[in-house]
């Protein structure tokens, strides 16, 4: 049976626990693509029981209002490792989280409730993590129009490429994310100690 002594599970851990940005992509096509920095923050392993993040998206200019937060657990699933997704109930209250390890402490159990249908799975393939939210379920309203997510990840250990788009359920359109191609994050911090430091 996996445990989660899992060394693709550890190793997906360690290369995504960081402070992602995109600044070179941002900065070689200022029109198309803001700078925007990507915080993935290990959890106490008794926050689980095992291995999770917080994560957060902001734009560089403004760092204390993230347009994205989450709470992610780890599944060992042998083949393929099992991301669930959740929610926080009041998101403004854990801002800067990703960088300020006193707010992070603040996130409970309590504060967070779970977005069904929304888990990414991800698979080692050679030197690199592809993951892939499951299904055609994730459903997101936007823009007055039902959307269910596709998004695409690709890991290294230094890289971080993002893919997320909402397609119309009853056309098959697309209705928001990038239509340029995906965002290319290079990793400016590692938290991976913060990984090793879990008791697992």
């Amino acid at each position: 049976m996996p445990t989660l002594k899992s060394d693709v599970m550890l190793t997906l851990a360690c290369w995504l626990a960081g402070d992602f940005s995109n600044q070179k992509q941002a900065f070689e096509n200022p029109k198309d693509y803001a700078h925007i920095r990507v915080f993935f923050r290990p959890l106490p392993f008794d926050f689980f029981g095992g291995i999770g993040f917080y994560s957060e998206q902001v734009y560089d200019y403004n760092l204390w209002t993230p347009y994205r937060q989450g709470v992610h657990r780890f599944v060992d699933q042998g083949e393929q490792i099992y991301v669930e997704n959740y929610g926080l109930k009041d998101k403004i209250l854990y801002a800067g989280a990703g960088r300020e390890p006193d707010i992070l402490k603040t996130i409970t159990p309590a504060c967070i409730e779970r977005r069904y249908n929304c888990s990414m799975v991800f698979q080692r393939e050679g030197n690199l993590f592809r993951g892939r939210v499951e299904g055609n379920s994730c459903f997101i309203e936007k823009y007055g129009k039902k959307t269910y997510l596709i998004s695409d990840v690709e890991l290294t250990e230094t890289t971080f490429v993002s893919l997320d788009r909402g397609i119309d359920v009853n056309t098959e359109e697309q209705v928001w994310g990038s239509a340029l191609g995906p965002l290319k994050f290079e990793k400016r911090q590692s938290y991976a100690d913060e990984v090793s430091q879990l008791q697992i």
